[in-house]
């Protein structure tokens, strides 16, 4: 085998991770950590070390296919026909309602040289600023918090920050989850300088929360006030840099009557806290010689977005802590290329090079770079707008490019009657499997992570070459060329007879393209290319023509890209969050992420072990809640917004408050029927138009749900995964998820109010082999329960459960272990279902705890109960020994075990 290694970029969060692809020119065989990459110097999380295995070709587009009507199926195409209908139907729409008829909605994941040449299509030959990015539900609010109070949307910071600061606040971030490698290094600074302060401020106690010197668990949406509170006290204590106030901000006058009002009492009061942790905050933000804070969903998936982002860079301008080692203020970015996008400008309200669609110099400078007469100047529609205009049928062709909006757009019964609504959509995709793709009238396959070149910038503003490993599979095309071939097409139609505006031909050619309108403006990385990253490393912008390295930290010389020169203080008073708990909606509803799984699961959601720590959606309640509730953990509940409802079984957690409730985001229709999104609000910012989807009013119902059926198949897990997902859209509540390591599998649960029709039951053991072969079954028709186990070799290979399901972990732990025993038979034959031990009431104990070394939750507890230390738990079992991420988890297992007994007298 002709092993290789190419060096290329993670694919995952905006951390931006150098990774080493292996492979041998056709697939990729495994990947580790780049040790010559200053983001993460070969550190890898979870989902980052994992990525060979998200590679199955069954669940990728491979092929254009295209319907020529909705009722009709795709049927399988080339790509001429393929474009050119494309081409034809825009144009077409283009003369009949004009450029605003036709939106595009892009992407995170993107390379910068795609988002360039999705923006170069639709602002100069469409003449349309409808052109949007699923950046709108991640950063939005940041770029505006940006701009506003600094001047442009560039964070000023750098990660070797994280090992240089004396405070820390993490706010709205479960960083040991969402930004892992990040964390890890939070946490060796912290081991080496235990004096470090860190605040986490989260309405949960996350894994990030083991780490704090202290925790603000404030009620959700209250940022603003508790930010205000801590600059009242850092105001009156005189924890304040007047030096640096004076000579470089504006603003202070109003914001200091503004704040004067949110008294510690009231703060405390309102954001729920204590008077005593607000004044600890406040004291070390301000008398902590550098202070840093990281923030992410938490503050920008707000109504009040933009306010929060603002309000806590106040913080850092009142206290001069920016542009200084281990100081300033430092989003954390969400997807791999968010920032490229916003460089790029693709954001309906940007352009690129940091300038603004709505200026007329800025849209005159860029209209004469590309040659056309002028830019359009109507302004363009954010994501939430755009499908409102979709359903409104105001759009009548959409293009959608990697990414999923049929599961990742809060009000998913608004989104998916809009994009039934559409005449025309396009979706170009490297996964056939997402929600989105049942949608598409053209599926256009893009290559994926390894197979396309091009350029990425992650949360430090340092980009990195992502370079190609393999050929993509079938007919897959990179993203940026299946736009330009598409453009070019388009183009002959909308101005024949001229030279074309997409004369590019590699990515390294739309790269050079782009960068020269980046020279002179804030982010100048003209001096970049790919051949220079590839001689000197992924580089930090600013880097103008002829500089010989990146910039480490900005407004170090207390200079900020405004009109005067000096940053802003923003004044915004403190406004609740669009749904506050009433009579009818008692409950607050947070979304937040797993640690193994990523946004929508398109690329996880392929991967077997990604499941072995969380494998499926599960409410969250404090177990206060669960009584008030009169409920049980593993009780199944409608959750009800006022939009939308979804069936999920509850847990009980002491990590999220009384009166709230906690939803992984990950889990769309494909895996959890209805999905999360069914429930979350529309309802965005004013200035970032970014949604609150961390924040919705919901109530619980029971339901009554007593016939269920639990199977499980090894084998083609995305074959048998689109086949029995269809099979089960008549149950009132469908869980699916996949198990295993060398052996994956597909699992499946659902519930129902009575059994379904006989025929159905066959249909499904049909899928999983149950029909014939080496299968033992047992049949209780009075009682409606049924019983299928397929044993091959002595080992379990399917299963099937129908009329309830109590022996469903204890038959997983069986499959798990490799072998059927005697007491499968003599439990398979005997009228009751529960299995031997515990009425059936064991509890799945193949959690896997350290998904890295595969080590789950009871080899840890054992190695406890003989009395291992963490130490000792690593070097025996090799958990926490590689990412790190289930580090916090096993601490908190090892302070449990260690509790004192209470002996009664």
């Amino acid at each position: 085998m002709n092993r290789q290694t190419t060096a290329s970029t993670c694919c995952y969060c905006g951390v931006g991770c150098g990774v080493l692809i292996e492979h041998d020119g056709e697939r990729i065989l495994g990947v580790s950590g780049d040790p010559s990459h200053p983001a993460n110097h070969g550190k890898l999380c979870s989902k980052g070390s994992t990525l060979h295995l998200t590679g199955d070709l069954t669940a990728r587009a491979l092929y254009p296919e295209l319907r020529l009507g909705k009722a009709l199926a795709r049927s399988r195409t080339d790509w001429d026909t393929a474009l050119e209908h494309a081409a034809n139907v825009f144009a077409e729409t283009i003369a009949e309602h004009g450029p605003d008829s036709v939106a595009f909605y892009i992407s995170g994941q993107l390379l910068t040289e795609d988002y360039y040449a999705f923006n170069k299509l639709a602002r100069a030959l469409v003449g349309t600023n409808n052109i949007d990015s699923n950046s709108r539900l991640c950063m939005s609010s940041a770029v505006v918090g940006y701009k506003r109070s600094l001047g442009a949307d560039a964070p000023p910071c750098s990660y070797e920050d994280l090992e240089l600061s004396d405070c820390v606040m993490i706010v709205g971030s479960n960083m040991a989850y969402a930004h892992p490698v990040l964390f890890r290094r939070l946490e060796q600074a912290k081991r080496l300088r235990p004096q470090m302060k860190v605040i986490v401020i989260d309405p949960r106690r996350t894994d990030t929360c083991d780490l704090a010197d202290l925790h603000l668990a404030i009620l959700p949406g209250t940022d603003v006030a508790l930010f205000h509170g801590i600059l009242h006290l850092l105001l009156w204590q005189d924890w304040i840099d007047r030096d640096f106030i004076q000579a470089h901000t504006e603003g202070l006058a109003e914001l200091k009557n503004l704040v004067h009002d949110y008294s510690p009492h009231m703060v405390a009061q309102l954001c729920g806290i204590s008077v005593e942790q607000l004044r600890q905050c406040a004291e070390w933000v301000g008398t902590s010689p550098s202070f840093l804070s990281l923030w992410c969903m938490g503050l920008n998936q707000s109504s009040a977005g933009s306010a929060k982002n603002s309000a806590l860079i106040n913080l850092h301008l009142v206290t001069g802590q920016i542009g200084r080692p281990g100081a300033g203020p430092f989003s954390l970015t969400g997807q791999p290329n968010a920032m490229g996008g916003r460089e790029t400008g693709s954001l309906s309200n940007l352009l690129p090079g940091h300038r603004d669609a709505a200026n007329p110099e800025h849209r005159a400078e860029v209209a004469a770079y590309w040659g056309v007469e002028q830019l359009p100047a109507s302004p363009g529609l954010t994501a939430i707008e755009l499908f409102e205009q979709l359903r409104g049928g105001k759009i009548k062709a959409l293009w959608i490019a990697c990414t999923n909006p049929a599961q990742s757009l809060p009000d998913q019964n608004a989104v998916r009657e809009a994009l039934l609504n559409c005449p025309f959509v396009v979706l170009q995709e490297a996964f056939r499997t997402t929600e989105t793709a049942a949608f598409a009238d053209l599926l256009l396959p893009a290559a994926s992570w390894g197979e396309k070149e091009g350029s990425v910038t992650n949360s430090e503003r340092r980009i990195s070459h992502v370079r190609r490993a393999v050929t993509a599979p079938g007919e897959a095309r990179p993203d940026w060329a299946i736009t330009l071939d598409f453009a070019r097409r388009l183009e002959q139609r909308l101005r024949p007879q001229q030279p074309s505006l997409f004369a590019l031909d590699t990515p390294a050619q739309v790269f050079d393209e782009y960068k020269l309108l980046t020279r002179g403006r804030d982010l100048d990385l003209s001096g970049i290319s790919h051949a220079l990253i590839d001689q000197l490393g992924p580089q930090q912008w600013p880097f103008p023509t002829g500089a010989e390295q990146g910039t480490a930290r900005l407004y170090v010389d207390g200079r900020f890209p405004t009109a005067s020169g000096r940053a802003q203080f923003v004044s915004d008073p403190y406004r609740a969050a669009k749904e506050q708990r009433d009579a009818r909606f008692p409950l607050t509803l947070i979304t937040g992420r797993l640690r193994d799984q990523w946004h929508g699961m398109s690329r996880t959601g392929t991967a077997a072990q990604l499941f072995g720590h969380v494998s499926e959606a599960v409410l969250s309640l404090h177990p206060d809640e669960l009584r008030r509730q009169n409920l049980q953990a593993g009780d199944l509940v409608s959750l009800k917004s006022r939009r939308g409802s979804v069936i999920v079984a509850v847990a009980d957690d002491d990590s999220v408050r009384p009166g709230q409730a906690f939803l992984p985001m990950h889990w769309g229709d494909r895996f959890l029927k209805g999905g999360v999104n069914a429930v979350t609000q529309p309802a965005f910012d004013p200035l970032s138009k970014q949604p609150e989807l961390k924040h919705s009013g919901v109530r619980l119902e029971p339901v009554q749900l007593p016939w269920q059926l639990f199977a499980l198949i090894e084998g083609d897990v995305q074959r048998h995964f689109e086949a029995l997902r269809p099979l089960c859209e008549s149950f009132a509540y469908v869980s699916l998820s996949l198990a295993g390591r060398e052996r994956p599998a597909l699992l499946l649960r659902v519930a129902n109010a009575e059994a379904p029709a006989p025929q159905l039951l066959k249909d499904i053991d049909q899928l999983l082999g149950l029909n014939e072969g080496p299968v033992l079954a047992y049949d209780d028709p009075r009682r409606s329960i049924g019983k299928r186990v397929r044993i091959e070799q002595g080992r379990i290979t399917a299963i099937r459960l129908a009329g309830e399901t109590l022996a469903q972990h204890w038959l997983q732990n069986l499959w798990l272990k490799g072998k059927a025993d005697e007491q499968l038979r003599r439990w398979l034959l005997a009228p009751m279902s529960a299995p031997p031990g515990a009425a059936g009431l064991i509890a799945a104990s193949g959690k896997t705890l350290c998904n890295c070394k595969n080590v789950s939750q009871s080899a840890v507890c054992a190695g406890i109960s003989r009395g291992l230390d963490l130490d000792g738990l690593k070097q025996e079992l090799g958990c926490g020994t590689q990412c790190g991420s289930c580090v916090p988890e096993i601490k908190r297992l090892l302070a449990s075990s260690a509790q004192p007994v209470a002996i009664p007298l």
